[in-house]
């Protein structure tokens, strides 16, 4: 996910697609501009306009990576696309950009956690959000957090809910990889804090 004012796809990022106007599949796009059409007749334009629209909840996925340094070292990432799956057993699936950091770790690391994001905790969404870092040791330096028994991964204080998983299944879906895990253990730091929410490219105040 990028940091705010990005379009946001069902999994995070969706990446952008431009067409010269002398291309000549210029003529294909859409009446509002909506770039060049996928075979099936939707550009990545309106797919991410259509998707924009879909207000959703902000968490924190975060992971412990055991092979990074003598101590290991924290990962988390910035996700909009995460939901329940089932009750029983108990699922959640999150989406993660294929290729991206936490999907390599979670492709050798079967254990992970989520911190359902509040409205104060705009500021921590931005800084896991940023591309292009190399460590997310400082990110996590300032930030209150305890790290969960079940699946040694950092969980953020004033988050409303927090979650521990394991793997359960790894599905490729286009570009991205969706993470279907069961859950071990939850948490309440803060479940009655205001959420926060992302619309429109924008994390947004619910009223």
């Amino acid at each position: 996910m990028r940091a705010p004012g990005a379009p946001v796809s069902v999994s995070g990022v969706l990446p952008t697609t431009t067409t010269s106007p002398q291309s000549p599949t210029a003529d294909r796009r859409a009446p509002h501009g909506g770039g060049v059409p996928h075979a099936d007749g939707v550009s990545d334009e309106e797919f991410r306009a259509a998707m924009s629209r879909l207000t959703g909840g902000v968490v924190l996925v975060t992971a412990h990576d055991p092979d990074h340094g003598p101590r290991g070292e924290d990962v988390g990432m910035t996700a909009t696309a995460f939901l329940s799956v089932s009750l029983d057993p108990p699922l959640v699936l999150v989406s993660l950009r294929a290729g991206s950091r936490m999907d390599d770790l979670l492709a050798e690391q079967p254990l992970w956690g989520v911190s359902v994001l509040s409205e104060a905790q705009r500021q921590v969404a931005g800084r896991f959000a940023m591309k292009g870092r190399l460590s997310d040791k400082l990110l996590f330096a300032d930030v209150p957090h305890t790290r969960g028994e079940a699946s040694g991964a950092p969980l953020l204080g004033g988050s409303l809910a927090t979650l521990e998983c394991r793997t359960h299944e790894r599905v490729e879906a286009g570009d991205h990889t969706l993470v279907i895990g069961r859950v071990l253990a939850t948490a309440l730091p803060a479940p009655d804090a205001p959420p926060l929410t992302y619309f429109r490219g924008r994390y947004r105040h619910l009223a």
